[in-house]
């Protein structure tokens, strides 16, 4: 599976290329809060996940929510919807992050840890989170896919980035959570979703899924 995801990557490459150019010419900042754990406009991976997993899904029509958008790293790439919903814990991220991106598309929500307080039923096409459950536990992360579950309108697309402990760099990282593939598609079919596909290569640490309903 992996083999052709890289396959249908080059075939897309040059049309995301010159929506990514256009995008980094008037979207980027100077210095984000989060780059030093790679930036993909260098990385390839993270080039890949951005190509793959987030342009696709990033259009003048479309709702997105992120989780955990830290500095905006990935939260540049999603300022082409319509309207953006950046949903974090910690109202100091959610402060900083308004002084780099504050777009009339975008409504910071502080919330109470799992929950998405003040985004209507049924309103969201989609929901993308990076570096963020990676250090979740599963209780919370199963109560975040309870609540997604009332937000995300019929067929729309959440792609999360979760700690694979199959992998050595996770096994020695104390920061990241016990998880692994199994147990996230396990947490991800058990909240009523569709799991659409998994990514368990691209990253040395962790792994995605993509998934609907």
């Amino acid at each position: 599976m992996h083999l052709d995801m890289w396959r249908e990557y080059g075939q897309q490459r040059s049309f995301l290329n010159r929506v990514r150019q256009a995008m980094r010419d008037v979207l980027t900042p100077k210095e984000l809060y989060g780059l030093q754990w790679g930036d993909p406009e260098i990385a390839a991976p993270l080039g890949f996940i951005r190509d793959r997993y987030v342009l696709p899904y990033v259009k003048p029509d479309r709702v997105a929510v992120e989780i955990g958008p830290g500095g905006g790293r990935w939260t540049r790439y999603l300022l082409g919807c319509g309207q953006l919903y950046v949903v974090d814990y910690h109202p100091e991220l959610l402060n900083e992050l308004r002084k780099t991106f504050n777009k009339p598309i975008m409504q910071f929500i502080k919330n109470n840890g799992s929950d998405f307080p003040g985004i209507p039923e049924n309103s969201v096409d989609f929901i993308f989170s990076f570096a963020c459950f990676v250090h979740l536990d599963a209780d919370l992360i199963e109560a975040y896919l309870k609540n997604m579950k009332s937000i995300l309108k019929p067929g729309g697309n959440v792609v999360i980035h979760y700690s694979d402990k199959t992998k050595i760099m996770a096994q020695i990282n104390p920061g990241f959570s016990e998880n692994t593939p199994e147990r996230m598609r396990s947490m991800v079919s058990a909240a009523g979703f569709q799991v659409v596909e998994e990514d368990l290569t691209t990253m040395w640490h962790s792994s995605l899924i993509r998934f609907t309903h």
